[in-house]
């Protein structure tokens, strides 16, 4: 059931940006400006890829098979194709009305706060339908032949609308998007960002070698064992999940694999050699580099120092030009690089944590709850720039309380839980598994 994966996933971008209509439709009501260039991004970002990409594969593909394989579905399936038959129409009217409203006419900008309201509340319905109703009845209707069919439409990297090159045109919209978004729900830069790009068309890369291999890994506050012999290995280009709930042993794992948690029994093996031992700093030397929890940037210090920070390894000659590559990412930063860090949007301070480490060059890029406290359309871009960073090549271990998220875009996760291992496998495999979706996924 690739393809109900492939549009949950989309619906959880969808939700989030559900979500920013409401709360600026709540903060332009309050008398805050009107940020038409987001908007029109925006709308620009729902035309090409909600209407003309997502809804267009539900109803060539999705939609008839289960028409006739279903026919309790006709009812829902007429609201939902006429829906996406009003798309195009619903954005038009959100675009001429912001352009009544930025006239400064009062009574514009009201009815502007109610079509991106009525807009919001239409789109989360449709989301709710289709994954309650529509989801519900392929799963009961669809044959094996129904599903390989279904799966291989929606896995087509050579589509035109859907395929490799329009997913990665619609990730560097959504990142000038969020870029361009006002500081209460995205980045607030006045100019959008540039995601690293990795070459279209090229086929995957083969696993590469180990390059991490934690074996029987325990740590102990006091008396408390919180890692109970953890296992966990990654490959050269892998992303690699850790997934639990609060108190499973996920930030201890990360912080002992970082060396600034002492480990009191079993072996880290990094790019063939012990490193069990080896101080933190000499542990980033060799290449492993994290974004904490929390972000822990140093607030008094300027985004500028704290990037430089995070080079001290480097050699000078590349630094600058790290730095550029780090701006080019995130606007935002070039924009207040002379300012402390703590003034800067928990938002901002996560891209901040992000940059710093990768300014260390990292063979191995620890992610540490990146998604954790931001607002619904910066989860979505922090996943967006993983999977861009992936997508060059580099390796990464997240770890995440967004199960869902996380796995969805890992080649393999290990879910953990009080201190233990208890289920691996591809990340794919791991998102249907019964007992994962019901204890962290709430399905």
């Amino acid at each position: 059931m690739e393809a109900l994966r492939i549009i949950t996933e989309e619906h959880q971008n969808l939700w989030r940006i559900a979500a920013t209509l409401e709360l600026l439709a709540n903060e332009i009501g309050e008398g805050k400006p009107i940020e038409d260039d987001f908007f029109t991004v925006l709308f620009d970002y729902l035309d090409k890829y909600v209407d003309g990409s997502h809804h267009g594969k539900e109803d060539a593909h999705f939609f008839p098979l289960l028409r006739e394989r279903s026919p309790e579905a006709a009812a829902v399936l007429d609201r939902l194709e006429a829906d996406h038959r009003h798309g195009t129409e619903s954005v038009r009217e959100l675009r001429a009305s912001m352009a009544r409203a930025t006239q400064g006419d009062a009574q514009g900008r009201a009815s502007f706060v109610a079509h991106l309201r009525s807009y919001a509340v239409l789109l989360k319905d449709h989301i709710r339908t289709e994954e309650k109703d529509v989801m519900a009845l392929a799963r009961k209707s669809f044959t094996e032949a129904d599903w390989t069919h279904i799966n291989a439409v929606f896995a087509n990297n050579a589509d035109p609308l859907f395929g490799e090159q329009a997913q990665a045109e619609f990730a560097q919209q959504f990142h000038r998007l969020s870029s361009l978004a006002p500081e209460s729900v995205g980045l607030g830069a006045s100019e959008g960002g540039q995601l690293p790009v990795a070459p279209v068309g090229q086929p995957p890369k083969p696993r590469g070698e180990l390059l991490l291999s934690v074996q029987g890994m325990e740590s102990c506050y006091g008396r408390i064992k919180a890692l109970k012999g953890i296992s966990v290995d990654v490959h050269q280009g892998e992303l690699v999940a850790l997934v639990g709930a609060n108190g499973a042993g996920k930030t201890t794992f990360m912080r002992t694999l970082s060396g600034v948690q002492p480990m009191s029994a079993g072996k880290i093996l990094f790019a063939g050699e012990d490193i069990s031992r080896l101080r933190a700093d000499l542990r980033v030397r060799r290449g492993i580099c994290q974004s904490p929890e929390g972000r822990q940037v140093f607030g008094p210090l300027s985004i500028e120092d704290n990037l430089r920070l995070g080079a001290f390894t480097q050699s000078r000659a590349t630094v600058n030009e790290d730095m550029e590559k780090v701006f080019s990412m995130f606007p935002i930063l070039k924009e207040k690089r002379a300012l402390p860090a703590g003034t800067l949007s928990g938002g901002q301070q996560q891209m901040l944590a992000i940059g710093r480490a990768l300014m260390g060059r990292p063979k191995l890029l620890l992610l540490d709850e990146p998604s954790m406290g931001l607002a619904p359309l910066l989860v979505e871009e922090v996943f967006n720039v993983i999977k861009a960073l992936k997508a060059q090549g580099m390796t990464i271990l997240l770890v995440e309380q967004n199960a869902s998220a996380a796995l969805a875009i890992a080649d393999r996760g290990y879910v953990l839980e009080t201190g233990s291992v208890t289920l691996t496998g591809p990340g794919n495999e791991l998102l249907q598994n019964e007992d994962v979706r019901a204890a962290y996924l709430g399905m």
